[in-house]
């Protein structure tokens, strides 16, 4: 089965609500399950015709043998010749993997435990700040370094008892000039996260902690430590060994919150609920492996993906939480896909003849209900939506706000499907009192074109163990649609060529040299800059 010809069964009239109506058990046949969690795709245009075509495309792709050659440790990055193993961090009972001959769970566990105690003396202050125990961490970091853990850290907030914790990514002073100006520097850890060390953004962010903890007369050698596998920059920087974790390189940035890139978040919870996070994981990874394609969650996930941007052409994805602490999950998911699966080139060098991901993008709910939903519900463009929202919530005294917040999540859903008929608007502005032309123009205002589809992911309640089955079913998701796709989902040249040219604009911004090899628009913007530089 090629995407060309699904194609053919695609039908742009065919109206979501007919199929509830021909299949009364369309909702329990149209969902998925893994542990608690389930996932209801039966408000798509996908019926079984459909379904069928996209379970043969796993099947044409070799997508089982190329599954099994990523948790075997097989290097299927292979631009970069590198394994891709993420799961391997999380592997806490599933025996041993190897990359070249070498089983790598070994220092993999140890690696862990390191982490664990490092964390729980840090949380009970056995390692503690010149001023004492430590009341805040402050983790340098960009992208992967950064994005995971922040969204870890929000999305667990129930579960805080350690330090509070800040985050630092962007090169802009005001970043970090913000986070450190309320922090108390003798008892403050920073955690500089980079795997070489070397991450222009965040070593300049990191030498401004250290001389700001220097001069408020902290013990940056005590207070530091790194996420990083260059012990002989993290050495020459002052930070000792035993502070020191790293990872291989056959973990991506974007993929890295399972291993020491999450030490932040375990200070912040404990070391108990960062390894219910990894064992959420984990079971995602065991279902994964296991579950046949229209049954297994993350294939589900990524065919629905693949009907709505590679069959019916809709360029962008909504994500859309209904959980105010997974409001960075969003953005974490737009990294997650557009860095993974954003390629116009095939594994083997061709250029691809279909578009490759979609724009991600989203908010928690209900924020977006009074933002962007006008869009989604009465724009031209069709934007598919996944929902995701807990059956409930962390605050039994809240259980009103919960239930609220559930029903806004299920109204939306339906709305899309539903939509709203000409018919049905212009009686209501009829019961208005509104008449003749009026009563027209008014009614077509209040048209919703409906038949917009949606999924919804939906699970017990927020936990650690919760929310690492939604991250590993993501990472999943990207996957199968890359091997689909027949891409590289493991690379990212893209993000080379801006960080080469900022190399070598810094010493014409700085003034030392000419912006004269520059093109017209630069030279005139620096220009421009230097004009006002104090």
């Amino acid at each position: 089965m090629q995407l060309g010809a699904l194609k053919a069964l695609a039908d742009a009239d065919r109206r979501i609500l007919d199929l509830f109506e021909s299949d009364a058990n369309r909702a329990a046949e149209f969902s998925a399950s893994a542990g608690n969690m389930l996932f209801d795709y039966s408000k798509t245009q996908i019926d079984e015709n459909v379904r069928a075509g996209l379970s043969q495309l796993c099947e044409d792709a070799g997508l089982a043998a190329r599954r099994d050659a990523m948790f075997a440790g097989e290097k299927i990055n292979e631009t970069e010749g590198r394994a891709v193993l993420h799961t391997a961090l999380r592997n806490l009972d599933g025996g041993p993997v190897e990359v070249d001959g070498q089983d790598v769970m070994p220092e993999v566990l140890d690696t862990l435990q390191r982490m664990r105690v490092f964390a729980e003396e840090v949380r009970g202050g056995a390692i503690a700040g010149a001023g004492g125990s430590f009341t805040d961490v402050v983790n340098i970091g960009i992208g992967g370094s950064d994005l995971g853990p922040v969204m870890a850290t929000h999305a667990l907030a129930p579960y805080h008892d350690g330090p509070r914790l800040h985050y630092v990514s962007n090169v802009d002073g005001a970043h970090i000039a913000d986070t450190l100006r309320q922090l108390d520097p003798t008892r403050t850890l920073v955690i500089v996260a980079s795997k070489t060390f070397t991450t222009i953004e965040t070593m300049t962010n990191a030498r401004t902690a250290r001389a700001w903890m220097s001069e408020g007369g902290g013990d940056p050698s005590r207070q530091f430590a790194a996420v990083s596998s260059a012990l002989d920059k993290t050495q020459a920087f002052g930070i000792p060994e035993a502070h020191v974790f790293g990872f291989a390189d056959w973990v991506g940035g974007r993929y890295s919150v399972w291993g020491p890139v999450g030490l932040p978040v375990m200070i912040a919870v404990g070391s108990n609920a960062f390894d219910a996070f990894l064992r959420g994981g984990q079971a995602m990874d065991l279902h994964f492996r296991s579950a046949e394609w229209t049954e297994n969650m993350p294939v589900m996930l990524a065919l629905v993906g693949i009907w709505h941007r590679q069959v019916l052409g809709h360029s962008s994805r909504a994500v859309l939480p209904y959980d105010q602490r997974l409001l960075r999950l969003p953005a974490y998911f737009q990294q997650l896909e557009m860095e993974s699966n954003g390629k116009s080139v095939a594994m083997d060098g061709s250029s691809l003849t279909v578009p490759s991901g979609p724009v991600v993008w989203g908010e928690p709910g209900t924020n977006g209900q009074h933002a962007f939903y006008q869009l989604i519900h009465q724009g031209t463009d069709v934007i598919p939506c996944e929902f995701m929202v807990a059956a409930e919530g962390h605050e039994p005294e809240l259980t009103h706000h919960h239930r609220l917040l559930l029903a806004n999540c299920l109204a939306q859903s339906e709305a899309l499907m539903r939509g709203r008929s000409l018919d049905e608007a212009r009686d209501r502005m009829a019961a208005k009192g509104l008449t003749g032309a009026e009563l027209e123009r008014q009614a077509r205002h209040r048209v919703f074109p409906g038949n917009r589809p949606s999924t919804t992911l939906i699970y017990p309640k927020l936990t650690p163990f919760v929310l690492g089955q939604i991250i590993a079913l993501y990472e999943h998701r990207v996957f199968v649609e890359g091997v689909l796709l027949g891409i590289n989902s493991f690379d990212q040249w893209g993000v080379e060529l801006g960080k080469e040219l900022a190399t070598s604009l810094g010493p014409i911004v700085d003034g030392e040299e000419s912006a004269q090899d520059k093109d017209a628009s630069t030279a005139a913007l620096v220009a421009y800059a230097l004009k006002y530089r104090d």
